[in-house]
Protein backbone atom coordinates (compact mmCIF):
# COMPACT_ATOMS: atom_id res chain seq x y z
CA UNK A 1 0.00 0.00 0.00
CA UNK A 2 1.46 3.42 -0.96
CA UNK A 3 2.75 5.55 1.89
CA UNK A 4 0.44 8.43 0.91
CA UNK A 5 -2.62 6.20 1.26
CA UNK A 6 -1.42 4.76 4.60
CA UNK A 7 -0.82 8.27 5.98
CA UNK A 8 -4.26 9.38 4.82
CA UNK A 9 -5.90 6.40 6.53
CA UNK A 10 -3.99 7.04 9.76
CA UNK A 11 -5.04 10.68 9.83
CA UNK A 12 -8.64 9.82 9.01
CA UNK A 13 -8.79 7.21 11.78
CA UNK A 14 -7.27 9.65 14.26
CA UNK A 15 -9.82 12.32 13.38
CA UNK A 16 -12.68 9.80 13.53
CA UNK A 17 -11.60 8.79 17.04
CA UNK A 18 -11.55 12.47 18.03
CA UNK A 19 -15.11 12.86 16.66
CA UNK A 20 -16.38 10.02 18.85
CA UNK A 21 -14.50 11.04 21.99
CA UNK A 22 -15.46 14.71 21.72
CA UNK A 23 -19.14 13.91 21.10
CA UNK A 24 -19.34 15.73 17.77
CA UNK A 25 -22.00 14.88 15.15
CA UNK A 26 -21.30 11.58 13.42
CA UNK A 27 -21.59 13.14 9.95
CA UNK A 28 -18.02 14.37 10.50
CA UNK A 29 -16.80 10.80 10.17
CA UNK A 30 -18.39 10.43 6.72
CA UNK A 31 -16.95 13.75 5.59
CA UNK A 32 -13.50 12.73 6.83
CA UNK A 33 -13.65 9.36 5.09
CA UNK A 34 -14.85 10.86 1.81
CA UNK A 35 -12.68 13.98 1.77
CA UNK A 36 -9.31 12.42 2.66
CA UNK A 37 -6.55 15.02 3.28
CA UNK A 38 -8.77 18.05 2.60
CA UNK A 39 -11.39 16.88 5.09
CA UNK A 40 -8.69 16.13 7.69
CA UNK A 41 -7.31 19.68 7.34
CA UNK A 42 -10.79 21.18 7.66
CA UNK A 43 -11.59 19.07 10.72
CA UNK A 44 -8.31 19.90 12.44
CA UNK A 45 -8.88 23.63 11.90
CA UNK A 46 -12.56 23.50 12.87
CA UNK A 47 -12.46 21.09 15.82
CA UNK A 48 -9.06 19.86 16.99
CA UNK A 49 -7.24 23.18 17.35
CA UNK A 50 -10.10 24.91 19.25
CA UNK A 51 -10.21 21.94 21.63
CA UNK A 52 -6.47 22.19 22.23
CA UNK A 53 -6.78 25.88 23.05
CA UNK A 54 -9.51 25.20 25.61
CA UNK A 55 -7.90 22.13 27.19
CA UNK A 56 -5.05 22.91 29.67
CA UNK A 57 -3.39 19.62 28.73
CA UNK A 58 -3.64 20.56 25.08
CA UNK A 59 -2.11 23.97 25.71
CA UNK A 60 0.71 22.33 27.65
CA UNK A 61 1.33 19.80 24.88
CA UNK A 62 1.26 22.55 22.27
CA UNK A 63 3.70 24.60 24.32
CA UNK A 64 6.03 21.62 24.66
CA UNK A 65 5.86 20.97 20.93
CA UNK A 66 6.68 24.61 20.17
CA UNK A 67 9.69 24.45 22.48
CA UNK A 68 10.99 21.46 20.56
CA UNK A 69 10.32 23.03 17.15
CA UNK A 70 11.52 26.53 18.04
CA UNK A 71 13.23 26.62 21.48
CA UNK A 72 14.14 30.31 21.08
CA UNK A 73 10.57 31.47 20.35
CA UNK A 74 9.64 32.38 23.93
CA UNK A 75 12.99 34.05 24.47
CA UNK A 76 12.45 36.29 21.44
CA UNK A 77 8.98 37.15 22.70
CA UNK A 78 10.31 38.03 26.17
CA UNK A 79 13.14 40.06 24.64
CA UNK A 80 10.60 42.11 22.67
CA UNK A 81 8.55 42.67 25.82
CA UNK A 82 11.65 43.89 27.66
CA UNK A 83 12.55 46.26 24.83
CA UNK A 84 9.02 47.70 24.96
CA UNK A 85 8.92 47.92 28.76
CA UNK A 86 12.07 47.55 30.85
CA UNK A 87 10.33 46.38 34.02
CA UNK A 88 11.59 44.18 36.85
CA UNK A 89 9.11 41.47 35.95
CA UNK A 90 10.08 41.43 32.27
CA UNK A 91 13.79 41.20 33.13
CA UNK A 92 13.10 38.41 35.61
CA UNK A 93 11.15 36.39 33.05
CA UNK A 94 13.87 36.79 30.44
CA UNK A 95 16.56 35.85 32.97
CA UNK A 96 14.67 32.68 33.91
CA UNK A 97 14.20 31.78 30.23
CA UNK A 98 17.92 32.28 29.51
CA UNK A 99 18.72 30.05 32.47
CA UNK A 100 16.38 27.35 31.20
CA UNK A 101 17.91 27.55 27.72
CA UNK A 102 21.44 27.20 29.10
CA UNK A 103 22.49 30.76 28.25
CA UNK A 104 24.17 31.20 31.62
CA UNK A 105 26.16 34.33 30.75
CA UNK A 106 23.08 36.35 29.82
CA UNK A 107 21.14 34.88 32.74
CA UNK A 108 23.88 36.04 35.13
CA UNK A 109 23.91 39.51 33.60
CA UNK A 110 20.13 39.84 33.84
CA UNK A 111 19.88 38.55 37.41
CA UNK A 112 22.77 40.83 38.43
CA UNK A 113 20.95 43.80 36.90
CA UNK A 114 17.91 42.98 39.04
CA UNK A 115 19.90 43.06 42.29
CA UNK A 116 19.85 46.83 42.76
CA UNK A 117 18.00 49.33 44.90
CA UNK A 118 15.14 47.86 46.89
CA UNK A 119 15.82 44.47 45.23
CA UNK A 120 19.53 44.38 46.12
CA UNK A 121 19.03 41.35 48.39
CA UNK A 122 15.87 39.85 46.85
CA UNK A 123 16.31 36.12 47.62
CA UNK A 124 14.71 34.74 44.46
CA UNK A 125 16.94 36.95 42.30
CA UNK A 126 20.03 35.96 44.29
CA UNK A 127 19.10 32.30 43.94
CA UNK A 128 18.66 32.75 40.18
CA UNK A 129 22.10 34.37 39.97
CA UNK A 130 23.64 31.51 41.95
CA UNK A 131 22.01 28.94 39.65
CA UNK A 132 23.38 30.74 36.58
CA UNK A 133 26.84 30.92 38.14
CA UNK A 134 26.88 27.25 39.13
CA UNK A 135 25.53 26.01 35.78
CA UNK A 136 27.99 28.31 34.04
CA UNK A 137 30.90 26.52 35.73
CA UNK A 138 31.69 28.86 38.63
CA UNK A 139 30.74 27.03 41.85
CA UNK A 140 32.88 29.37 43.97
CA UNK A 141 30.88 32.41 42.85
CA UNK A 142 27.63 30.49 43.33
CA UNK A 143 28.63 29.51 46.87
CA UNK A 144 29.48 33.13 47.68
CA UNK A 145 26.11 34.30 46.31
CA UNK A 146 24.20 31.67 48.30
CA UNK A 147 26.02 32.55 51.52
CA UNK A 148 25.26 36.23 50.91
CA UNK A 149 21.62 35.29 50.27
CA UNK A 150 21.31 33.54 53.65
CA UNK A 151 23.15 36.34 55.46
CA UNK A 152 20.73 38.90 54.03
CA UNK A 153 17.61 36.69 54.28
CA UNK A 154 18.04 34.33 57.27
CA UNK A 155 14.39 33.25 57.12
CA UNK A 156 14.43 32.29 53.45
CA UNK A 157 13.90 28.58 52.77
CA UNK A 158 14.48 26.86 49.44
CA UNK A 159 15.08 23.17 48.86
CA UNK A 160 16.53 23.99 45.43
CA UNK A 161 18.88 26.53 46.97
CA UNK A 162 19.95 24.07 49.65
CA UNK A 163 20.65 21.39 47.03
CA UNK A 164 22.59 23.88 44.91
CA UNK A 165 24.72 24.86 47.91
CA UNK A 166 25.57 21.21 48.63
CA UNK A 167 26.49 20.66 44.98
CA UNK A 168 28.78 23.70 45.06
CA UNK A 169 30.54 22.35 48.14
CA UNK A 170 31.03 19.02 46.39
CA UNK A 171 32.37 20.67 43.23
CA UNK A 172 34.79 22.75 45.32
CA UNK A 173 36.14 19.64 47.06
CA UNK A 174 34.73 20.46 50.50
CA UNK A 175 33.59 16.87 50.92
CA UNK A 176 32.74 16.76 54.62
CA UNK A 177 30.68 19.92 54.44
CA UNK A 178 28.93 18.62 51.30
CA UNK A 179 28.15 15.30 52.99
CA UNK A 180 26.68 17.13 55.94
CA UNK A 181 24.39 19.14 53.66
CA UNK A 182 23.40 16.10 51.56
CA UNK A 183 22.66 14.14 54.75
CA UNK A 184 20.02 16.74 55.63
CA UNK A 185 18.72 16.84 52.06
CA UNK A 186 18.34 13.05 52.02
CA UNK A 187 15.45 13.51 54.45
CA UNK A 188 14.16 16.96 53.51
CA UNK A 189 14.46 17.34 49.72
CA UNK A 190 11.08 16.82 47.95
CA UNK A 191 12.32 14.20 45.50
CA UNK A 192 15.02 11.60 45.02
CA UNK A 193 17.89 13.78 43.82
CA UNK A 194 19.05 14.64 47.34
CA UNK A 195 19.22 10.98 48.39
CA UNK A 196 20.96 9.99 45.15
CA UNK A 197 23.64 12.66 45.47
CA UNK A 198 24.25 11.79 49.12
CA UNK A 199 24.73 8.09 48.34
CA UNK A 200 26.89 8.79 45.31
CA UNK A 201 29.23 11.09 47.21
CA UNK A 202 29.61 8.50 49.98
CA UNK A 203 30.49 5.89 47.36
CA UNK A 204 33.00 8.15 45.64
CA UNK A 205 34.89 8.50 48.91
CA UNK A 206 35.05 4.75 49.59
CA UNK A 207 32.30 4.77 52.21
CA UNK A 208 30.66 1.91 50.34
CA UNK A 209 28.68 0.41 53.19
CA UNK A 210 27.04 3.74 54.04
CA UNK A 211 26.36 4.43 50.37
CA UNK A 212 24.72 1.02 49.95
CA UNK A 213 22.51 1.66 52.97
CA UNK A 214 21.39 4.99 51.49
CA UNK A 215 20.53 3.51 48.08
CA UNK A 216 18.78 0.44 49.48
CA UNK A 217 16.68 2.55 51.85
CA UNK A 218 15.88 4.94 49.00
CA UNK A 219 14.65 2.16 46.71
CA UNK A 220 12.62 0.50 49.49
CA UNK A 221 10.97 3.83 50.25
CA UNK A 222 10.24 4.46 46.56
CA UNK A 223 8.32 1.18 46.31
CA UNK A 224 5.89 2.49 48.91
CA UNK A 225 5.28 5.74 47.06
CA UNK A 226 2.43 6.27 44.54
CA UNK A 227 3.04 5.36 40.92
CA UNK A 228 2.98 8.97 39.71
CA UNK A 229 5.81 9.80 42.14
CA UNK A 230 7.97 6.91 40.91
CA UNK A 231 7.37 7.98 37.32
CA UNK A 232 8.32 11.57 38.12
CA UNK A 233 11.50 10.47 39.90
CA UNK A 234 12.30 7.64 37.47
CA UNK A 235 15.63 9.10 36.29
CA UNK A 236 17.02 9.46 39.82
CA UNK A 237 15.78 6.04 40.91
CA UNK A 238 17.37 4.46 37.84
CA UNK A 239 20.65 6.25 38.61
CA UNK A 240 20.50 4.96 42.19
CA UNK A 241 20.00 1.37 40.99
CA UNK A 242 23.02 1.74 38.73
CA UNK A 243 25.15 3.08 41.58
CA UNK A 244 24.01 0.23 43.81
CA UNK A 245 24.90 -2.31 41.11
CA UNK A 246 28.38 -0.80 40.83
CA UNK A 247 28.84 -1.02 44.58
CA UNK A 248 27.72 -4.66 44.58
CA UNK A 249 30.06 -5.46 41.67
CA UNK A 250 33.03 -3.85 43.41
CA UNK A 251 32.29 -5.83 46.58
CA UNK A 252 32.73 -9.18 44.80
CA UNK A 253 35.86 -8.25 42.86
CA UNK A 254 38.99 -10.17 44.02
Amino acid sequence: MPVVVMLSLALQIGCAVHVVRSGRPMYWIWLILIGSYLAVVVYVLAAVLPDLRRDPRGRKAAGTAMRVIDPQRRRRELQRRLELSNTIDNRRRLAEECLQLGDHANAQELFQSLLTGMYATEPTFMLGLAQAQAEGGDPAAARHTLEALIAANPGFKSSEGHLLYARCLEDLGDTEAALQEFRVLADSYPGEEGRFRYGRLLGRHQRHSEARDVFEAQLRRAKLMPGYYRRKEQAWLKASRQELSRLDASAVEP
